[in-house]
């Protein structure tokens, strides 16, 4: 086995609707297929493991971890969470995603366990739960960046069902049964009277959206770009656009962070962001999407209170040269490397890491190691306990993904 601990790393381009179809290949400096891109992954989730090259033979990272999981994560890494813990993305959001729900961690143990004992292929597309994980997970702006995050607060959800003459008859089901019976409501309502009660808005919104009348903090905007598109247009509407009004929505700009905790129902609409995120592709989903919606599971996990958006605050640190970014998950951590010309950080590892290269080109040496020149878009993998070097002559950011030090 080889004694290096620290190597290059090649993620994997998941190639879903909603993305763009120039960010990520101009990032990775590879060419554009045609298809959209929507994530890069840099992990070891077992559906789309990262590639490393160990003693000159290319291997996925989470089978390399199974076979040696003290020396890769650490003993206490792999005593508490079993796995590497996190996964790391870009995202380019060219279209909105989902209206969605991360399960907790007990929950996505019970739910896992029942699917699979009721012999639901991993694969099928009516599957809830893809792994035994929660997924709560930190975005940073790389971008002007737009999403919907939990239910608006008492007040302003109030005024919404006031304002919009189309919700009027939901405001008496919110002040008789707040916020669960609310949703309920919509999420359970018949598609024709779906229709019914949001088809004056979407004529109106839509026409609002195709003349460019509207600023993307008016929910209107995005019930518009939602119509516009939904192949079926005006004729099924979309029960997902309730929750565009019924959440917060956030402009986020770049170098800020916001955190989803389990239960928080969200959606990301526009822009490129780097996510950190439990090791789990556990998403329970409600609306604004083709696929599978289970209604019964989505009310079980939501968590039916008023959110006051944050964004996060991060903490210099490195002596100025990195930006790091603390949430309540114990799962992972993210930072932000900033180097200029001549720069060194130096750092010793307490669990695996992963680093991209995001803007520049740096060179990374493990200590008594050769040295690994990185440009822009690409990665490297540390184990745990690997003392290294990272220096950049042309200036670099770069951003890493580890583990929190209280959780190790």
């Amino acid at each position: 086995m080889s004694e290096k601990k620290l190597f290059r790393l090649e993620g994997k381009v998941q190639h879903y609707a909603w993305g763009g179809y120039h960010y990520i290949p101009a990032l990775l400096g590879i060419p554009e297929n045609g298809k959209p891109s929507a994530e890069y992954w840099m992990g070891a989730h077992q559906s789309a493991p990262s590639a490393i090259a160990v003693d000159g033979q290319s291997s996925p990272l989470d089978q390399l971890v199974k076979a040696n999981p003290e020396h890769i994560l650490g003993p206490k890494v792999w005593k508490r969470f079993g796995e590497l813990p996190y996964l790391l993305k870009i995202l380019d959001v060219k279209d909105m995603l989902s209206i969605q729900v991360h399960p907790t961690k007990v929950e996505a143990e019970k739910g896992f366990a029942r699917e699979n004992e009721a012999g639901i292929p991993l694969s099928a597309p009516h599957r809830n739960y893809k792994d035994a994980n929660h997924k709560p997970e930190i975005m940073v702006a790389l971008s002007e960046f737009w999403l919907l995050h939990g239910f608006l607060p008492e007040d302003k959800l109030r005024k919404v069902l006031q304002t919009v003459k189309e919700f009027a008859p939901l405001a008496p089901i919110f002040e008789k049964e707040g916020y669960y019976g609310l949703y309920k409501a919509v999420m359970e309502m018949p598609q024709a009277e779906v229709n019914t009660m949001l088809r004056p808005l979407a004529e109106a919104v839509s026409e609002a959206y195709q003349n460019n009348r509207l600023a993307k903090s008016d929910p209107a905007f995005w019930a518009g770009r939602a119509i516009a598109n939904d192949p079926q247009g005006l004729e099924n509407l979309d029960r997902g656009i309730f929750s565009i009004y019924f959440f917060n929505i956030m402009e986020v700009h770049p170098g800020e962070a916001v955190f989803q905790d389990a239960g928080i129902p969200h959606a990301y609409l526009e822009g490129q962001n780097v996510e950190l995120m439990a090791n789990s592709d556990n998403v329970l989903r409600g609306g604004l999407t083709p696929k599978h919606i289970d209604v019964p599971e989505l009310l079980k996990h939501t968590r039916f209170e008023p959110v006051h958006p944050k964004i996060l605050t991060s903490e210099s640190i490195s002596g100025g040269l990195e930006t790091i970014y603390h949430s309540p998950a114990p799962d992972f951590v993210v930072s932000r490397i900033v180097l200029q010309n001549g720069q060194r950080y130096e750092h010793t590892s307490e669990a695996t890491e992963i680093m991209l290269v995001m803007e520049g080109a740096a060179i990374i040496t493990e200590q008594g190691g050769e040295p690994i020149q990185l440009k822009k878009g690409e990665s490297v993998v540390t184990y745990f306990d690997t003392t290294y070097d990272i220096q950049s002559n042309a200036g670099a950011v770069i951003f890493k993904a580890s583990v929190p030090v209280q959780s190790i």
